[in-house]
């Protein structure tokens, strides 16, 4: 069972990590969603408190579709409402072409890199972040300590790591280290989003405007890719927005999970 916790009520959604983060990601956020949705957190296969990512050969997109849904399952949960951020954008769009849930939303979504260069690009920056996460283990809770430290210490992920709070930084850094077997199975097997989504299934695509990672070029591909989305800016935010804007971050998934059928004002009204 991969670890998980619920809270509030409404209309299911399911909020998905990105590559070697953990559903802890989503804290920023949870409370504000938990008042209008029954939002379920859960850690990926090999990140966080799960289980390792085994794949036996298997294809890794077929694997963590499997995962999904046995936690759908088990969880008693009938096409939620799924959104995610970086790799989880990429899973929430694989199970909205999927036909597993209600609708779908990304925020900077992996996938919609242009050619080996721009990965190879993304390999780096994840290799790099690993590197500096492990060499920097001694001192981390010494950096962490000021706001300042946690902004340069985040600062290829978000905007504003400032905000992000010393006991919870410590902890990402952590689980980071230890989700490396995964970051790397998942890497060696990546490839672009081309996937056609059903009409029905309504999608939203958010990206930062200051994405390190996934340089925000990449939203314009995944406009042209997926024409039929709502296509969403986040101003100053950078590759893991929910700290950087939450309430950004809190409209676009209300509007997003709510069927097209609100704005984002009656939404949080």
């Amino acid at each position: 069972m991969l670890a998980h916790e619920r809270m509030g009520a409404g209309e299911p959604l399911v909020l998905v990590h990105g590559i070697s983060h953990r559903r802890q990601a989503w804290y920023p956020v949870a409370e504000r969603l938990a008042e209008h949705r029954e939002v379920i957190l859960f850690d990926l296969p090999g990140h966080g408190e799960s289980p390792a990512l085994v794949t036996n050969g298997r294809p890794v997109k077929e694997v963590l579709q499997e995962v999904l849904v046995e936690l759908f399952d088990e969880l008693d949960l009938h096409r939620p409402h799924i959104a995610g951020n970086s790799l989880g954008g990429r899973i929430s769009l694989e199970a909205a072409a999927d036909g597993l849930v209600s609708s779908a939303t990304g925020l900077s979504p992996a996938g919609f890199w242009q050619g080996d260069l721009d990965f190879a690009y993304i390999r780096a920056h994840f290799a790099a972040l690993m590197t500096t996460a492990r060499v920097t283990r001694p001192v981390a809770p010494t950096l962490a300590r000021s706001g300042l430290g946690r902004k340069v210490m985040l600062g290829s992920l978000m905007t504003h790591g400032e905000r992000v709070d010393r006991d919870h930084l410590l902890g990402d850094l952590e689980h980071m280290v230890a989700a490396r077997p995964a970051l790397k199975t998942i890497m060696s097997a990546a490839y672009p989003f081309v996937t056609d989504i059903p009409a029905e299934v309504p999608v939203t695509i958010a990206w930062g405007t200051k994405d390190r990672v996934l340089l925000p070029y990449q939203a314009e591909r995944a406009r042209r890719q997926l024409p039929g989305a709502e296509h969403v800016r986040l101003e100053g935010s950078g590759h893991v927005p929910m700290s950087d804007d939450v309430d950004g971050v809190v409209d676009v998934l209300l509007r997003g999970s709510s069927h097209g059928l609100r704005s984002v004002a009656s939404a949080v009204a």
